[in-house]
């Protein structure tokens, strides 16, 4: 099946179809996404890539989910992408097809920038960061949990930079970026030591920032990005 083939796409394959519904009007605010039964059978993967996705759309502030039974239960739609948004999802299906040194290389381009602005501002806003730092030391997140939010802290750090161009680029590269990251965690002897030392290295990163270190902070996102892709292409 292809959820055991490529358990990494499966998921993804949730959150394209789900995201297609919200850009064309089929789902909108309000709306109920079907059961994780019902969309695991249609698409033909697991209940658990269907968990997945939704958490990453949650992270995304475009679903929330309740368990339990009853009216409120279930994921269901609290915004719809439009505008700028719509435009970056768009471009997150189109970015699907870029070679991997390609994003890895743009990614350096342009997080060294965020974060060099960052840092050298004197109204740096990093809170929205360090909410996901402490979102990140949950112990019961799975890798694919776990990555989620790692994207969505490069994302706010890109978002606090003031570079609204740069933000949306790196909105837009989303697709890619996690495609490569989450399709790594195979290659991951010991995932535990690697998501300690990601804390880690998130942590370093976003106190050079705080502290103001500018050549420290692009130092730091160069080789935490660099080392995360010679790592998961080492055999």
């Amino acid at each position: 099946m292809p959820e055991q083939q490529q358990p990494a796409r499966a998921w993804r394959l949730v959150l394209e179809h789900i995201e297609r519904d919200l850009l064309d009007g089929r789902l909108g605010p309000g709306d109920r996404l079907a059961s994780e039964r019902d969309l695991a059978t249609e698409l033909g993967v697991g209940r658990s890539s269907v968990r997945e996705a939704f958490r990453v759309l949650e992270v995304m502030g475009l679903i929330r989910t309740a368990t339990g039974s009853g009216p409120q239960s279930g994921a269901i739609v609290i915004a719809t992408p439009t505008g700028g948004m719509s435009q970056l999802l768009r471009l997150q299906v189109a970015a699907q097809g870029f070679p991997l040194a390609d994003v890895v290389q743009t990614r350096l381009v342009l997080e060294d920038a965020v974060v060099g602005a960052m840092a050298a501002s004197a109204e740096r806003d990093t809170a929205p960061a360090h909410a996901l730092l402490e979102a990140m030391d949950a112990t019961d997140l799975s890798p694919t949990e776990f990555l989620a939010l790692d994207a969505q802290l490069h994302l706010s750090l890109a978002e606090g930079s003031g570079n609204t161009v740069i933000a949306a680029m790196m909105a837009g590269l989303r697709s890619s970026i996690e495609s490569y990251v989450q399709g790594g965690v195979e290659a991951i002897a010991d995932w535990d030591t690697m998501a300690a030392r990601l804390r880690d290295e998130h942590r370093a990163l976003v106190t050079a920032i705080d502290d103001g270190d500018v050549d420290r902070a692009r130092s730091l996102v160069h080789a935490h990005i660099s080392d995360y892709y010679t790592q998961i292409l080492t055999p």
